[in-house]
């Protein structure tokens, strides 16, 4: 069985987000979107709102599973025994982030592949960092999280 891990603090989970997790689901058997918990960040939604919010947009899903976690992404991979890892890529900046991360990753667990997914060209300034500050301040976040999402804010 194919298992992919799509990691993130989904902070809120944007359109962006979703497009890439739709887009993977024919390459895997099951997904389990990953909410990262990082007790030394401030997050703005909490962690049991971010992982319904991901349960909600994806209730229709079979194959996907949410859940959180704490620590080293490959331990929590190990864990649920996902070999895949699912990662976004908006720009030529995080590219270089990820492709350092995954090559950390692969010494940490060698059987460990990343899947990097292009995010499409509509979607490529969209980020939570955006979205939370565009909240923050009480403007409309409608065009960039999924309608199931904006119930929760």
């Amino acid at each position: 069985m194919k298992i992919a891990l799509f990691p993130g603090s989904f902070d809120p989970l944007t359109i962006a987000h979703a497009d890439i997790l739709k887009r993977a689901l024919p390459l895997f058997d099951k997904v389990v979107v990953g909410i990262g918990l990082n007790s030394s960040k401030q997050n703005f939604l909490s962690g049991e709102t971010r992982e319904e919010i991901v349960k909600t947009v994806f209730k229709d899903y079979a194959h996907i599973s949410v859940q959180s976690y704490e620590g080293l992404t490959v331990d929590f991979c190990k864990k649920i025994q996902a070999t895949y890892m699912i990662r976004g890529i908006r720009s030529v900046g995080d590219f270089e982030y990820e492709r350092a991360i995954a090559q950390i990753n692969q010494t940490m667990m060698p059987e460990m592949e990343t899947i990097f997914i292009l995010s499409k060209p509509e979607y490529s300034a969209i980020s939570s960092t955006i979205v939370r500050d565009i909240l923050r301040n009480h403007g409309d976040i409608t065009p960039f999280l999924p309608a199931e999402a904006l119930k929760f804010l």
